[in-house]
């Protein structure tokens, strides 16, 4: 059964053009082309990349953000409680009103008090600053590693400056060693990522960010079995220019150097969108949609390919959104927007709404009569005020 369902995948008629075959792809002492047993090498260079970032992330990301001022909030920690650890483990870990009043019965504590116990337990989880600091570090790194070995790879290429030339004599174009390196080093990081993904930053476009993924391994794999090598690595080069300016914006965010954090996001936001929205349709989409029917019919990898192209310019353009909004924010209101999906979560908000409600000496949870908040505001009055000088206000 595997050796017919392996016949059936690797069928001409899905790989190839029109009238080739797998026999004119028979490689020679001078000529190779790409082969797929080749791609299992990107596991092991994944698992490579993620013991040399363990390293770099702990030997020099985090001792450069501590000389360069990075400091973690110094979040108050929940204390044990075992009923109130089952269920955030088990069941959900931001209960809602009524969830809350039956816990409070189960363990005989007041609703706020269980209600500030989820909110620290779930800040407990969050990632802290330096964490931030360090994978943006790492990937700062390996961006700007991968864009330049784009670039010295494809600077005396022809496909680089005439996009017709990603065609020409397709899909017997010889594989060479320096575009095979240059690929094994893309797949083999975003494999990582992958690797990764459950103990890393988990940000607001977290499904987006899997689809992403996803669809970039794809392409990457099947541009390199059908030997779109030309078209692959335009796409890489194109994706890699934009996060270069993307993660060191990110780093001094953290640093909270903000008029430099505000001027390479603004160079980063003008980047993405004429890279993303203007050269990738350009010399992607339109290359792979219009140009390569001068040399071929439509087949089935012509279209499977140009539906991954077109799921990545889907997340271009869900992402482009995010960030127009929020320069749009700073161009007309003055303000930057904290970042819109990874630096602010629900518990953030929480944790601020409470303290906002604490400073202005207001006491809130559901079940609580207006006249025992208004006894508990006048009562407490003072005591939240110490116990905001004590920690809260600082954390802020």
């Amino acid at each position: 059964m595997a050796r017919s369902l392996n016949e059936w995948l690797w069928q001409h008629e899905f790989w190839l053009p029109p009238g080739i075959t797998w026999d004119d792809m028979q490689e020679s002492e001078d000529t190779h082309y790409p082969q797929p047993h080749d791609l299992l090498l990107s596991i092991p260079f994944a698992l490579i990349l993620i013991i040399i970032r363990y390293f770099f992330e702990r030997t020099i990301a985090l001792p450069l953000s501590s000389k360069l001022g990075v400091r973690d909030k110094l979040r108050p920690k929940a204390q044990p409680n075992p009923v109130l650890e089952t269920f955030y483990t088990m069941h959900c870990k931001n209960p809602k009103e009524g969830e809350l009043i039956n816990l409070a019965k189960q363990c005989d504590l007041p609703v706020r008090n269980v209600e500030r116990w989820f909110r620290r337990r779930r800040n407990t989880d969050r990632p802290s600053l330096s964490k931030k600091f360090c994978e943006a570090c790492w990937r700062f790194i390996f961006y700007i590693i991968s864009f330049f070995t784009g670039l010295a790879v494809l600077y005396d290429k022809p496909w680089l400056w005439d996009h017709r030339e990603c065609w020409t004599g397709y899909p017997q174009q010889p594989l060479q060693p320096s575009l095979f390196w240059y690929y094994l080093l893309e797949l083999s990081f975003y494999c990582s990522l992958v690797f990764t993904l459950p103990f890393d930053v988990k940000r607001k476009d977290f499904k987006e960010q899997i689809v992403h993924h996803a669809a970039t391994i794809f392409l990457i794999s099947f541009s390199y079995c059908a030997n779109y090598i030309r078209i692959g690595t335009l796409v890489m080069v194109i994706h890699d220019a934009s996060d270069c300016f993307l993660e060191p914006t990110k780093i001094f965010n953290y640093m909270k150097w903000k008029k430099t954090c505000n001027c390479l996001f603004m160079i980063f936001s003008a980047v993405f969108l004429i890279s993303r929205l203007v050269i990738y349709p350009y010399t992607v989409l339109y290359n792979t949609y219009y140009y390569s029917m001068e040399i071929f019919q439509p087949f089935f990898g012509y279209y499977f390919v140009n539906v991954l192209l077109m799921t990545l310019q889907l997340l271009h353009v869900f992402w482009s959104c995010l960030i127009i909004h929020m320069v749009y924010k700073f161009l007309f209101q003055g303000t930057m927007e904290k970042d819109m999906r990874s630096d602010t979560d629900e518990s953030d908000k929480d944790e601020e709404t409470e303290k906002m409600k604490e400073k202005n000496g207001i006491t809130h949870f559901s079940n609580i009569s207006s006249k025992n908040c208004i006894q508990r505001n006048g009562s407490q009055k003072q005591n939240n005020r110490t116990h905001l000088t004590n920690g809260h206000a600082k954390d802020r």
